[in-house]
C-alpha cells in the first residue's frame, strides 16, 4: 500500500475528488478532516506521512492547523491546496514549513506531482 495520507478541507466534495486521485494512484487515505481542529487530531493520532490542507476551514484555519501539527510533528509533511492564492498567506505557510502549495482549481497530476515530491524529502 503507498503512503498514508490525511485529507482536511470543509468541502466534502473536495476531499472525494482528492480521495479519488490519490487512491486511484496507490496512496492510502487515512483520515478526513471537515475544519482545522479535526485535521490536528486527526495527525497526533494517526501520524499520516502527508497533510493536505486547506486554509479556509470553520472552527480553525488551515495555517493554524499547520502551526500546531509542526510543533507537534516537526518533521510533518503538509501540502497546502487552497482557492486563496494570496501571495502573502503562501509565504506565510512556505516560512512556517509547508513542503509546497497548491492552488484549486488543480489538475490531478498537480497533487500527484506534490505528493510525490514531499515523500522524497
Amino acid at each position: 500500500m503507498g503512503a498514508r495520507i490525511l485529507l482536511a478541507d470543509d468541502l466534502s466534495f473536495m476531499r472525494m475528488v482528492q480521495k479519488e486521485i490519490l487512491s486511484e494512484n496507490g496512496y492510502q487515505i487515512v483520515g478526513e478532516a471537515a475544519n482545522g481542529l479535526e485535521a490536528v487530531k486527526l495527525y497526533q493520532k494517526l501520524r499520516p506521512d502527508v497533510v493536505v490542507l486547506d486554509i479556509t476551514m470553520p472552527d480553525m484555519n488551515g495555517l493554524e492547523a499547520m502551526r500546531r501539527i509542526l510543533a507537534f510533528d516537526a518533521k510533518a509533511r503538509i501540502i497546502i491546496c487552497s482557492a486563496i492564492g494570496q501571495q502573502n498567506l503562501i509565504l506565510e505557510a512556505i516560512k512556517a514549513g509547508i513542503k509546497d502549495f497548491i492552488v484549486k482549481p488543480f489538475k490531478p497530476e498537480r497533487l500527484l506531482t506534490a505528493i510525490a515530491k514531499v515523500l522524497k524529502e
